[in-house]
């Protein structure tokens, strides 16, 4: 029998997060998953939001009532996956620390908006990164607060063009942990649909769902 996944998309218009959401359910798809899609946070208020394998939120600057953020982090704590990309899964509820807690980071700025810049492999032998080296990628370069438990799969360094404060500094791009039970992927490339024609960006973000549901 397939595994389970929950998708639910909503917030910002600006991260096209409904076809984002359909590229998801594809990829899922294809790996035999049984996947629901909804557009409410209410589906993590749901008392059987725990029989999901892996839940991905596609899901920015929104806000989440605080039945439905207990369920989905008591979920995650008992074993269910995570996984999620870009501002549509750390930055989908700014006033929520405890969701931050729980996926690991969230999203403080992108000087220079979209540019060029290069996504740096950390953990080449990693199955998640298996075969991919560093590579170049135009977007926003995502600058986070991130918890320092997380196992860094991918960095960015940025360069002083805007604040010179910044050149140098190493962030991390990927990144997966653990939740109690349960294990959290991200990625914080993906900021439109599109983004998923990029062959690395896609297959990290495969593979990184693939081993927070455990399959």
């Amino acid at each position: 029998m397939g595994k389970k996944a929950l998708i639910v998309w909503g917030g910002w218009d600006g991260h096209t997060p409904e076809r984002s959401a359909g590229i998801v359910a594809d990829l899922l798809g294809r790996h035999d998953f049984d996947v629901t899609i909804d557009s409410t946070t209410e589906a993590f208020a749901d008392e059987r939001l725990g029989e999901n394998d892996l839940i991905v939120p596609v899901i920015t600057m929104s806000r989440i009532e605080k039945e439905e953020l207990t369920n989905l982090i008591a979920s995650v704590r008992a074993g269910t996956g995570l996984a999620g990309f870009h501002g549509l899964m750390c930055d989908s509820f700014r006033n929520e620390p405890d969701y931050q807690f729980m996926t690991g980071g969230q999203w403080v700025a992108h000087p220079g908006n979209i540019i060029d810049y290069t996504v740096e492999v950390s953990r080449p032998d990693d199955p998640i990164m298996q075969g991919i080296t560093d590579f170049p990628y135009r977007s926003e370069q995502y600058y986070m607060h991130v918890d320092p438990s997380n196992e860094v799969l991918a960095t960015t360094t940025f360069k002083g063009d805007l604040f010179d404060e910044l050149e140098g500094v190493v962030m991390p791009v990927a990144w997966k942990r653990r939740f109690g039970k349960g294990r959290v992927f991200y990625s914080s490339l993906g900021h439109v649909a599109d983004e998923f024609a990029v062959p690395q960006m896609a297959t990290m973000f495969e593979r990184g769902a693939l081993w927070a549901a455990r399959q």
